[in-house]
């Protein structure tokens, strides 16, 4: 079965038409992303030219994708929308809320039981409204969108930062906060900046250990966490056709590391085998017909200088493996040298566990090449020296490895085999260790490797690579070990090398059918409970509105140092149980900060009390007395994760505004969504002026306009005033918002 066929058939029966359209209007060659993104403007009738990284879109997509942990807000805000339906395709998947202890089949069975409430919650929502229910268990939400959604040429959201992945469809996939899902799934417009486009020029084929995960593992040291930043990744030239449809994928996926709005590849053949072999034959004739807007313009090709605002060159043949960390994704470094850097950093040197999974790294492909190092320790007869934890990234995909042998290969090697879900990636791992707080060194295959992130202890230094990389580490043990080069001792003694891996793109005897895991909706009969003494669970209650005042006296809440991701200001794992609860997880709110006048996370001055105490602690008593304040940041204040509740947990505490040197995409627009003032420092150096014990105003407020400067005077406690300018990026719509307590009022203002 092709999921939502008459959508798509629409869709490709309108897109020669379009292009025509956006042609006749522009007349200039186009790239890949822009033949997507002006085929799906909400408005035909303002096509235009508009400036990349300048203007601000509306946009109509095709589908919409949430995985739990993020749906349940997301469902909250959309049952207050008024609707009797959702306006386009969408679907939930429960992927998050399964934490990795014992196995697949016992944690499964735990997270049913422990987050039964909020599964209920999120079926019948699902079912009332029309949307698609994955039930815990069917695997990953970016597998499954792959494998069954995805489509070149489409534009879809997801409230989830990984959404990028449906990129190896050749599809704008973009991850936002619930409330811009619920503006695609209510009909409205979407709005998003016109993104700059970073050109990717691939030739040559990748070979021996190399690793379609070390494209973008390079990409990233060289572009960093924040260098995508309002722009999208397309990826062209003859090294393309080389890579997988899963292999893309990855390359999408971990996108979301440098902050890219989404990354995608041209339509070739390798995505058309893919659909084929996930049973979209009919998917495959559509687009073959308007094949030639599935991929950049020849001009473009030939002269992509002129139509992209960056041009990086990556040479495949030239690529050799590479592994990054420890504490941030962009810290790049190549095998051949990356011994070098474990000993001269003191890294700690012993691998003790090994991660192979996530939504990066979960497909048929990855599991194969992975598959063929470990056989090689059965065979050469060499011991494993570090646990291996394996999370498939759906059902489809364990069915199908356990077919073919793979899973009983890792569980003879003492792998546990974990839940197609997202597991210790997130923070979901109930990890065996002695010391919590013990130093020590992981490697996976994920995306991200925060501090904190995969096991809750700040000492755990977790590097990231490709799958038979990780396999390869984990048989060693030994971080200093380079499978290109080194060799390992057998049982008997003997000094043996590995041999390059080796797997199947693509499943010689076909994907197994499997138990999907799939519910379609029921329709409007469903009734929706929502116990008002649950702690998983709250209705929301709107933000109140702008009171038309400047923001005056606010005392400081923290001055974040260094880099502040969403994890730091609303952790996952354990805190995953209260996504739905707006008021019981906000008790997390930037514990994972680091204060910049003390060193410590977790604990600020509260003028009140005279005393340190927990943010979200010190929030909550300004709050009770009437009190907003305020919190300062520094670069890329919010990067990593698309949960709005980082931005909804300070809203909810009476936290008006955050100024910070700069913010990640989905960040910002999260904070804008709930109302917010999200602001930036004009001079980068005034951030040193704020002291601990200011009380800050931020005036200007009455006559608020896009690319007008607000002012902020800082009260210092000896009696001094300092003033600066600070800079928005707020558009019309969005100062609406702000107006209104929040983009979910204005709409209903709006209604």
């Amino acid at each position: 079965m092709v999921y939502d066929i008459d959508m798509i058939k629409s869709f490709y029966s309108a897109y020669k038409r379009k292009m025509e359209h956006v042609r006749a209007v522009l007349k200039r060659p186009l790239t890949l992303a822009e033949k997507i993104l002006y085929t799906h403007l909400f408005d035909e009738a303002v096509l235009k030219d508009y400036k990349r990284g300048e203007d601000y879109v509306n946009f109509r997509p095709d589908r919409v994708a949430m995985q739990d942990a993020t749906a349940q807000m997301a469902l909250l805000q959309f049952m207050n929308a008024g609707k009797e339906q959702v306006a386009v395709p969408s679907t939930v998947h429960c992927d998050h809320l399964i934490q990795a202890y014992k196995g697949a089949r016992e944690d499964i069975a735990t997270a049913t039981k422990t987050n039964e409430e909020v599964y209920d919650f999120l079926r019948d929502v699902s079912s009332r409204y029309g949307i698609g229910f994955w039930k815990p268990g069917a695997g990953i939400i970016h597998q499954v969108v792959l494998e069954n959604y995805a489509f070149p040429g489409g534009m879809m959201v997801g409230t989830d930062s990984h959404t990028p992945n449906a990129g190896g469809l050749g599809m704008v996939a973009i991850g936002v906060g619930g409330a811009d899902a619920v503006d695609v799934m209510t009909g409205m417009e979407w709005e998003l900046k016109m993104p700059k486009l970073i050109g990717v020029r691939l030739t040559g084929e990748l070979n021996g250990w190399t690793a379609p995960k070390d494209v973008i593992l390079k990409l990233a040291g060289i572009l960093t966490v924040k260098g995508g930043t309002n722009a999208i990744i397309e990826y062209f030239g003859p090294g393309t056709e080389s890579i997988s449809a899963t292999g893309k994928a990855t390359i999408c996926n971990m996108g979301a590391e440098v902050g890219a709005t989404t990354s995608l590849f041209p339509y070739d053949e390798r995505m058309a085998a893919y659909l084929r072999a996930t049973g979209r034959e009919e998917v495959v004739m559509l687009a073959e017909a308007v094949a030639a807007d599935l991929r950049p313009d020849d001009e473009v090709m030939a002269l992509p200088e002129k139509f992209y605002d960056r041009i990086i060159e990556i040479d495949l043949s030239e690529l050799e493996p590479y592994i990054n960390g420890p504490f941030t994704p962009d810290a790049a470094t190549p095998i051949s040298e990356f011994a070098e850097k474990v000993l001269l950093n003191g890294y700690p040197r012993k691998m003790e566990v090994g991660l192979i999974g996530s939504c990066t790294n979960s497909s048929y492909q990855d599991i194969s090449r992975a598959a063929s190092v470990a056989r090689q320790a059965l065979e050469k007869d060499v011991a494993i020296s570090s646990p291996l934890i394996v999370n498939p990234g759906s059902e489809q995909i364990y069915a199908t490895a356990e077919r073919d042998g793979m899973i009983t290969l890792f569980q003879q090697i003492g792998a546990t085999i974990m839940a197609n879900a997202c597991g210790p990636c997130i923070g979901q791992w109930k990890r065996h260790t002695d010391d919590p707080m013990r130093k020590n060194s992981i490697v996976t295959s994920f995306n991200r490797n925060f501090a904190k992130r995969a096991d809750g202890n700040p000492n755990t230094f977790a590097f990231v690579a490709s799958p038979e990389i990780v396999m390869a580490l984990t048989i060693a043990g030994d971080l200093c070990f380079n499978p290109l080069k080194d060799r390992l001792l057998t049982h008997d003694g003997e000094k043996v090398k590995l041999n390059e891996p080796v797997g199947d793109e693509l499943p010689v005897h076909g994907f197994t059918s499997a138990s999907d895991g799939y519910l379609a909706p029921a329709g409007s009969q469903v009734e929706i409970k929502v116990d008002p003494h649950s702690t998983r669970l709250q209705l929301l209650t709107p933000f109140p509105a702008w009171d038309g005042n400047d923001l005056l006296n606010m005392p400081l809440l923290i001055k974040t140092q260094g880099k502040c991701t969403t994890d730091h200001i609303s952790m996952a794992g354990p805190w995953l149980r209260f996504r739905g609860h707006l008021e019981n997880i906000s008790d997390n709110m930037l514990m994972g900060a680091v204060n910049a006048f003390n060193g410590e996370t977790n604990s600020v001055w509260n003028r009140l009390t005279n005393m340190y105490g927990p943010v979200s602690g010190t929030a909550k008593m300004y709050k009770s007395e009437g009190i907003s304040s305020i919190v300062v940041a520094e670069e890329n204040y919010g990067e990593g994760s698309s949960r709005e509740h980082a931005a909804m947990e300070p809203r909810f505490l009476n936290v008006k505004v955050i100024l910070a040197k700069s913010f990640a995409r989905i960040h910002e627009t999260n904070l804008k969504k709930q109302g917010m003032l999200a602001i930036t420092f004009k001079d980068k150096a005034d951030y040193n002026r704020i002291q601990e014990h200011d009380l800050i105003s931020v005036i200007g407020l009455q006559n608020f306009a896009p690319g007008r400067d607000l002012e902020v005077i800082v009260h210092h406690e000896d009696g001094t005033k300092e003033r600066f300018a600070v800079q928005h990026t707020y558009n019309e719509q969005q100062i609406s918002w702000f107006r209104a307590g929040s983009a979910l009022n204005n709409n209903g203002l709006k209604n």
